[in-house]
């Protein structure tokens, strides 16, 4: 599993938790609703802007989104 891959089961591992959808952790982050599925498989390589937003709008430090 690449970077990318864990990356985006941590986002999705931690939007369960929040009880979110992918619409609203999109809107939460002001990132377009179908992009954050294709981070979630691992699809694309983000920004470290879209980092810093998906961190803020899930309430955890950007260190946490990279933690095993």
């Amino acid at each position: 599993m690449d970077i990318k891959q864990k990356f985006g089961l941590k986002i999705k591992e931690l939007r369960k938790l929040k009880g979110l959808s992918q619409e609203k952790l999109a809107n939460l982050a002001e990132i377009d609703r179908t992009y954050l599925p294709t981070i979630e498989k691992g699809e694309r390589n983000v920004s470290i802007e879209v980092v810093e937003r998906l961190a803020k709008a899930l309430e955890v430090k950007i260190k946490d989104l990279f933690d095993e």
